[in-house]
C-alpha cells in the first residue's frame, strides 16, 4: 500500500492529533510546527508566537483506504476555520487554521473544498483557513506527541478533546479504526 501525508493546523495540536488517530487507513499522527520561518523551533519558541509556525499534526495515511478529502473533512468538523489566530481559549498565530500542502493537487482540493463550504454558507463567518505549500515540518518534542492518548486526565485535555473525538465518532463512523471490544 502506499501512503501519503497532510498537514493541518487547526488550533492546540494535541486537540487535532486525537481524532486524526481513530481513522481507518491513518498510520500515524505527528505533532508539529510548520508554516514559519524559524529553523528548528522548540514548543516554547513557537508559543511565543515570534517564529510564524502554527502547531500542526502531519497525518501519514493510505489513500486507498482514506482520501485526502476525508481528512478535510474531518479537519472542518474538529475546529472553527472562522477564527482568526485562535481557536477557542488558544489565542495567536501559532493556533491559526492552516492547510500546508503536498502538492498542487491536494492545494487545488482543498481550495476547492473550502469554496464549497462557503458557497453552501456552512459557516455564519467567513472562512479565514491559510492554505500554503509546505516548506519545512518540525517534529515537536516527544512529551508532546500522543499527548491525550498518555494525558487523558490533564485539564485541559480532558476538557476540549472529548467533543471533538465524539463529533467524529459520530459523523464518521464508517471511517474509523476498529475499535478493541472491552
Amino acid at each position: 500500500m502506499s501512503t501519503a501525508k497532510a498537514t493541518f493546523g487547526g488550533g492546540c495540536f494535541w486537540c487535532i492529533e486525537a481524532p486524526f488517530k481513530e481513522l481507518a487507513g491513518v498510520h500515524e499522527v505527528t505533532s508539529g510546527y510548520a508554516g514559519g520561518d524559524t529553523a528548528d523551533p522548540s514548543y516554547r519558541a513557537v508559543c511565543s508566537g515570534n517564529t510564524g509556525h502554527a502547531e500542526v499534526v502531519q497525518i501519514e495515511y493510505e489513500p486507498e483506504v482514506i482520501e485526502y478529502a476525508d481528512l478535510l473533512e474531518v479537519l472542518f468538523t474538529v475546529h472553527d476555520p472562522t477564527q482568526l489566530n485562535r481557536q477557542g481559549p488558544d489565542v495567536g498565530t501559532q493556533y491559526r487554521s492552516i492547510i500546508l500542502t503536498h502538492s498542487d493537487d491536494q492545494r487545488e482540493q482543498a481550495e476547492a473544498f473550502i469554496e464549497e463550504l462557503e458557497a453552501e454558507g456552512v459557516y455564519d463567518d467567513e472562512i479565514v483557513t491559510e492554505v500554503e505549500p509546505l516548506d519545512t515540518f518540525y517534529e515537536a518534542e516527544p512529551k508532546h506527541q500522543d499527548y491525550y492518548e498518555k494525558n487523558p486526565n490533564q485539564g485541559y485535555c480532558s476538557f476540549h478533546i472529548p467533543p471533538k473525538l465524539d463529533k467524529v465518532r459520530e459523523q464518521f463512523a464508517d471511517r474509523l479504526k476498529e475499535q478493541p471490544v472491552h
